[in-house]
């Protein structure tokens, strides 16, 4: 009889400790897999922003014969009415525009909000996803 009680009072301990760490083996898996996709997502986006933005600088220029200069900048956009709002990279900083003889570069200078930098900190430029549209 006393056997029969033992097993009908639940789980031991180490049951519920090796559950636990089972549990939290998968959710570190999980975690990982999905940060490295959390990052991709936003250079992803970055790239859908340099799209826009090269549209509104198109129409901008139709309208005004001219791309803006670097001292208006992408704020020409907005003021022109080609741009409801100008969109801010996926870590909360400004893009970056310069017109360098009449070619526009877009860029967004990752997560550190300053220019180098490796990963998530890495500049991302629209003159280089045309020059890989390109080839």
């Amino acid at each position: 009889m006393d056997k029969k009680k033992r097993r009908q009072r639940g789980m031991t301990l180490i049951e519920i400790m090796v559950v636990i760490t089972i549990l939290g083996l998968i959710a570190a898996a999980v975690g990982v897999s999905v940060m490295g996709q959390f990052g991709q997502a936003k250079r992803q986006r970055v790239t859908l922003d340099f799209g826009s933005l090269g549209q509104g600088l198109q129409l901008y220029a139709m309208k005004k014969g001219k791309l803006p200069d670097t001292t208006a900048g992408l704020r020409a956009l907005v003021e022109e009415r080609v741009l409801n709002e100008l969109p801010r990279d996926p870590w909360g900083n400004d893009y970056v525009y310069t017109l360098d003889r009449g070619v526009p570069a877009i860029v967004s200078l990752g997560a550190d909000g300053a220019p180098g930098g490796d990963g998530d900190d890495q500049d991302l430029s629209s003159l280089d996803r045309d020059a890989r549209s390109k080839g």
